[in-house]
């Protein structure tokens, strides 16, 4: 009750401040002037138009100048305007928050109501609505020290397509350049239909798509803004017009003519290439691969790409050419140019050539990074991470990429509640990447977009618990990842092999095994093979978007083919593959967030939804302890620690800070988050979280998954401070629990949980 009675006086301060600053607003107006509080538009339609909602929206953007924002009806970015302006020297919360939140006034003498009935008449004509009749009022509140202007618009009856056709020049009737016929051609694939309203933005969106088709034919040199529309509303009653295509007068003529290539010259070296060394030239497929020694085999190259001599000009297939060699990852720049030939002759009027020169810049071939970190956990584990990554690029002259990583961390747990157990974990990694699929052959043809690479990897890690136990995992994969497009992404594994040895146990591990049957099991299962596939699409780099998804969909299929061979000993219920007890399950999960960018530059709105779920069956009666959900800690909910919630409602009685038992075969979570910057590279977050993790069996108590899940969930919120430096993120959030799983709603603000780590969360 005491804290529900603080709770409603802030609330109360918070809402006789921002009452103060809209007070204080109109004491800074000037005497003559009258604060500008927008309008309206409102259509008056007696012809029943289509899309009435998307024309007054376009319309009511006209109105000028934007008024001032406010919230619950103060003009909070105003406030700190005038109070920045009245003040020599202003302090540096008052700059502060002028730079982000001030807006300068707006007035009503700046208001042009003539103006405005001008280009609001104007739009409507480029519309196709002429003869509109438009009035205006404006209303003025001397006591509030506003005014607004509202317009009323008469809809005129629209002008609607009856004929559209291709006019040729007078003097280019005396040569018969092919443009015209292309032109024609492309007709077929018109936007403007019998019947289309007259627009103005129609129009420009037909003359782009007539350039997009003429140079997918080969018109190198032609421009959209060659093409010259004509309206003509005299030869047509009841509303229509004949729309007429032309060519602007001067065209020059190597613009109404295709281009065809005659060579493509590919030089893969271009730093050594233009030292002036002599140069050797190895032609595959009509095309020319010249260097000095060979830095890339040419038959390697030679499949990414699609320029041959005899193909019209295409700037899609040059644009697909420089994303495939740049997706190899040994280059740094790709530059493709096109030479025009001379042309000779009066063929010069029906086809000229061009020679296609394709300039590739190489990356450094070796390279060494290093990486330390401190490294802060939400269960109190603190301590150093070395990182060193061995790169070597285009190995065997076919672009593919060696890798090679080893990493050492040490972690100690330190706290008052805490075991103060400690953690080392050491391991190495090795990946070979082909830019080009292995196995199962040469199917380029089939890709444009991109080729898919081949990846094959193998690591080795050990992880040793102090006061638990040590842990040796080996894994090896085979498999592709190809990407779709700009934002599909697809990754296959159909040979993903992970072998777990436990190795020396303590007896507090060994008892805690004892006495959790399922995690025990969990922890013998020691092979895994199966497939795994990943699809993403991604539209966070798109920067013409505001609101932009981001989704991942895992799968993951274990033991099938081990069952195959596997065997089963007498009295046993599990079957072994290579004297290993193997897992069975399948596994999916799905992560959905969605990002909009909201006013002000930096400014993001975040929703992020996760819902998984693992099946064991056959050899499995649980999942391994590996391939566990687990909630809480810096990428989940950040209100709990790592593994800090569930399954369900159960709570053990003694968890000794280790967690081990709190995993899942579900998990559900959403997340809602709104970023914003602060100074420079320091941005700000408020954030609100809340998901858990739920098992399919009852092993445990309250842990299994049943109808009542949705009062489940662990909820809690906070506030977050990161540093961003060009996309690398050093991220710090506090949060408090406002549920827990099996507890009534309680906002423990004096038990909050910091969490550090490296990146957004989602």
């Amino acid at each position: 009750m005491q804290h529900n009675y603080h709770t409603y006086r802030f609330l109360l301060a918070i809402f006789a401040l921002f009452t103060l600053f809209a007070c204080s607003v109109n004491k800074y107006i000037p005497k003559d002037e009258l604060l500008f509080r927008g309008g309206k538009v409102t259509l008056i339609d007696s012809v029943k138009i289509e899309n009435k909602k998307g024309l007054k929206k376009e319309l009511q953007s006209l109105l000028y100048p934007k008024p001032n924002s406010r919230f619950l009806g103060m003009y909070y970015g105003l406030y700190f305007h005038y109070k920045y302006e009245s003040k020599e020297k202003p302090r540096f919360l008052i700059r502060f928050l002028n730079k982000k939140l001030g807006e300068k006034p707006a007035y009503f003498s700046s208001v042009r109501t003539d103006e405005t009935e001008d280009l609001i008449e104007n739009r409507l004509q480029n519309s196709g609505f002429f003869h509109s009749n438009i009035s205006s009022t404006i209303i003025k509140d001397s006591s509030a020290k506003t005014a607004k202007t509202d317009y009323k618009v008469q809809i005129g009856k629209p002008y609607h397509l009856s004929n559209y056709t291709v006019e040729v020049d007078s003097i280019d009737l005396q040569y018969p350049y092919p443009v015209y016929d292309a032109i024609r051609k492309s007709l077929n694939e018109t936007i403007l239909k019998k019947g289309t309203r007259y627009d103005l933005g129609a129009f420009k969106a037909e003359r782009n798509r007539i350039d997009q088709y003429l140079k997918k034919e080969g018109y190198y040199n032609f421009n959209s803004s060659f093409i010259l529309f004509q309206a003509d509303t005299n030869l047509n009653d009841n509303k229509q017009y004949n729309l007429y295509l032309k060519l602007k007068v001067g065209v020059p003529e190597k613009s109404k003519v295709p281009y065809i290539l005659d060579r493509v010259d590919v030089y893969p070296n271009v730093a050594k290439d233009t030292s002036g060394k002599a140069q050797d030239t190895t032609t595959i497929a009509d095309v020319n691969i010249i260097q000095n020694r060979v830095y890339f085999k040419p038959k390697r190259l030679r499949s990414f790409i699609l320029l041959k001599p005899g193909q019209l000009y295409d700037p899609l297939r040059s644009k697909y050419t420089s994303q495939r060699i740049s997706n190899i990852g040994a280059f740094k720049f790709v530059n493709i140019q096109y030479k025009e030939v001379e042309p000779t002759g009066i063929d010069s009027l029906q086809l000229r050539h061009l020679n296609a020169v394709i300039s590739l810049s190489p990356m450094t071939k070796r390279s060494l990074r290093a990486e330390l970190q401190g490294v802060t956990k939400s269960n109190n584990f603190t301590g150093p991470n070395v990182g060193l990554t061995l790169l070597n690029r285009n190995l065997f002259k076919g672009g593919e990429t060696f890798s090679a990583s080893g990493k050492i961390a040490y972690e100690k747990q330190f706290g008052n509640k805490t075991s103060g157990s400690s953690s080392l974990q050491m391991g190495l990694n090795a990946s070979l990447l082909f830019p080009r699929l292995v196995f199962p052959g040469n199917l380029y043809k089939y890709f444009r977009y991109s080729i898919p690479k081949t990846k094959i990897s193998v690591g080795a890690d050990y992880y040793k618990r102090s006061k638990l136990y040590s842990l040796n995992s080996y894994s090896a994969s085979f498999g592709y990842i190809w990407n779709a497009n700009s934002y599909v992404t697809h990754q296959l594994n159909p040979i993903d092999l992970n072998y777990v040895q436990l190795g020396k146990r303590s007896q507090l591990f060994d008892s805690i095994l004892d006495g959790n049957p399922f995690l025990k099991r969990s922890f013998e299962q020691q092979f895994i093979a199966g497939l795994t596939y990943t699809f993403i699409y991604n539209e966070l780099n798109d920067l013409q978007k505001k609101g932009k998804l981001n989704i991942q969909f895992n799968f993951d299929l274990a033991g099938n083919t081990a069952n195959l061979f596997g065997r089963q000993k007498e009295g046993d219920s599990i079957k072994t593959f290579l004297n290993l007890a193997y897992a069975q399950y399948v596994k999916f999960d799905l992560d959905f967030a969605y990002h909009y960018d909201i006013g002000r530059t930096g400014n993001v709105l975040v929703g992020r939804v996760f819902g998984g779920i693992g099946i064991p069956y056959g050899n499995s009666k649980t999942l391994p302890f590996v391939k566990q959900y687990y909630s809480g800690g810096s990428y989940s909910v950040r209100a709990f620690q790592i593994r800090g919630l569930g399954p369900g409602i159960y709570n053990p009685a003694n968890e000794n800070n280790l967690y081990l038992d709190r995993s899942g075969d579900i998990r559900l979570e959403g997340n809602f988050e709104y970023r914003f910057p602060i100074i420079s590279v320091l941005k700000g977050a408020v954030f609100a979280d809340a998901g858990n993790i739920w098992n399919l069996n009852d092993h445990l108590p309250g842990g299994k998954f049943t109808k009542e899940f949705t009062k489940q969930f662990g909820i809690g919120a906070g506030f977050g401070l990161r540093i961003d430096v060009q996309g690398f993120v050093i991220r710090f959030d506090l949060a408090s629990p406002i549920k827990r799983p099996a507890a009534v709603w309680d906002f423990e603000w004096k038990n909050p949980v910091f969490n550090f780590a490296i990146g957004y969360p989602f």
